[in-house]
């Protein structure tokens, strides 16, 4: 950046070579090394073995468990499924039980029951399906309050919490509720024997629709491993199918961590070998994808990336000049700068015959989905690293340009910020339900990148700089494998 600017104020001779003077960020160094590089493949006859075996596990799940007419078995298992990160296996039978359960949800549904109202609502919401909140007006007394006997059904509280993340504006009974079960399962979680305890401290500190699917998985295979009523097929399937995955993902690291050595002689201008490596890295996916007549999308690609290096200049001429914008010129640039929209279009590009140009149209018109998805993340991460950002110079944070244009304190600039969080998930929310303007696998990436925020942002800045507990975090998706 400081290139750009300094070039934007007047440019030296061509034959001249200018020293640029770059702020030092004080980042740690490398967690990793090259762990990710040196990955060994297992022995082919035993990855076969194991995919034969998962294959065998899976038609076992569908002909046993799948084969049940009763609606709390087959809520259950569904949520197994989706919980132990397994669920895109069965993605038809999961989408014909829950198009069933939609179309006869009020007769079927006992009013009375508020784990399998709740578990419902959270997963028929999940695919898209319009289902009213009403539903839990059964559960509120003559005044108006949840009754307090809802607070000794422990697993129908714990439900119930995980569907209030599910909604949308104007739907003040769930934010009622999400207090209402906040308030009582922490209480509950400290209770000396309760066996849900574990799984109720990780729910509050990470709901179930906020977190990043396979970290989820992992978490949840040790929680069902310890129910006494789980069943042995399917934490079988599941320890098997995330160790295969894994598998892939160490694979997949390893060639996207190698450094191309024929880069090295493109060092004399820091820039170059940024663009350089950008330029080689598009080149090669637009080869890949002429192959299959799709070259038309990286394009997109590149205009995305456009767009950020030019949310990143104007940043850059902000701090140069001292100039601490309003809220309204700042976002218009930082919601860019979050990387999200960039991310988001780049993430389609590998995607099969389901991305359209359309879908691509889609992603540059701004939508709610991305435009939410980039007030999350740049939001979050500005209320956790401005203050150490502004230490070292750095360009003003959303923090910084609220507090000049209000006159207001830091902390409350933080519960506004906190309120346009939760907004902004509602507005995610409300993208999903059906009917949708792209197909759901698009909406799925977009949302997954917003849980990836939520979990870097939620109790510092763990992009910046990485804690114990996201190096942890790291580590069981991508490193130790389930043992069996």
């Amino acid at each position: 950046m400081s290139i750009q600017v300094s070039g934007a104020a007047g440019a030296p001779p061509q034959n001249a070579k200018s020293e640029v003077v770059r702020r030092t960020a004080n980042f740690h160094p490398s967690i990793w090394g090259d762990r990710f590089i040196n990955y060994t493949s297992e022995d082919k006859d035993i990855h076969f073995r194991k995919v034969r075996e998962v294959e065998e596990l899976k038609d076992e799940v569908r002909n046993e468990l799948f084969a049940t007419g009763h609606l709390s078995q087959q809520l259950g298992l569904i949520d197994a499924l989706q919980r132990l990160g397994i669920a895109y296996h069965f993605e038809r039978e999961i989408q014909e039980a829950l198009e069933h359960l939609y179309t006869t949800f009020n007769d079927k549904i006992d009013v009375n029951d508020l784990y399998k109202v709740s578990l419902s609502f959270r997963l028929l919401r999940q695919e898209g399906f319009k289902v009213s909140c009403d539903v839990f007006k059964k559960f509120k007394d003559e005044d108006g309050r949840f009754k307090e006997s809802l607070t000794g059904n422990i697993e129908g509280m714990l439900a119930f919490y995980e569907a209030t993340h599910l909604r949308m504006h104007g739907e003040d009974i769930l934010d009622e509720a999400l207090e209402f079960t906040t308030t009582h399962l922490k209480s509950t979680a400290s209770l000396i024997g309760n066996p849900l305890a574990a799984q109720i401290t990780c729910a509050l500190k990470q709901p179930l629709h906020k977190g990043i699917p396979r970290l989820e998985a992992r978490r949840y295979i040790s929680f069902y491993e310890q129910d006494a009523s789980h069943s042995k097929v399917l934490l079988k399937l599941s320890i098997l199918d995330f160790n295969l995955v894994q598998s892939l993902h160490k694979e997949e690291l390893s060639y996207i961590s190698r450094w191309d050595i024929s880069c090295i002689g493109q060092l004399p201008e820091y820039m170059q070998i940024c663009c350089r490596a950008l330029f080689d890295v598009f080149e090669a996916i637009e080869n890949e994808l002429a192959k299959e007549e799709r070259s038309y999308r990286v394009s997109y690609a590149k205009d995305a990336m456009k767009h950020l290096v030019r949310a990143y200049f104007d940043e850059a001429k902000w701090l140069y000049q001292n100039y601490i914008p309003t809220m309204e010129e700042y976002m218009h640039v930082a919601l860019k700068s979050s990387g999200l929209p960039m991310l988001a279009t780049i993430s389609f590009v590998g995607m099969g015959d389901i991305v359209t140009k359309e879908a691509f149209d889609w992603a540059f018109s701004n939508p709610k989905i991305i435009t939410a998805s980039s007030v999350i993340g740049r939001l979050m991460d500005d209320m956790k690293s401005h203050k150490f950002e502004q230490e070292r110079g750095h360009a003003p944070s959303a923090v910084e340009c609220y507090m000049k244009q209000h006159g207001v304190s830091e902390q409350v600039v933080y519960d506004e910020f906190n309120r346009q969080v939760a907004n902004a998930w509602k507005d995610t929310n409300e993208e999903f339900i059906r009917p949708i303007v792209v197909p759901m696998p698009l909406l799925m990436r977009c949302l997954n990148l917003t849980r990836s925020l939520d979990i870097i942002y939620k109790e510092g800045d763990s992009y910046t700089y990485v804690g114990k507990e996201m190096k942890d975090r790291v580590a069981s998706v991508f490193i130790d494998p389930i043992p069996i």
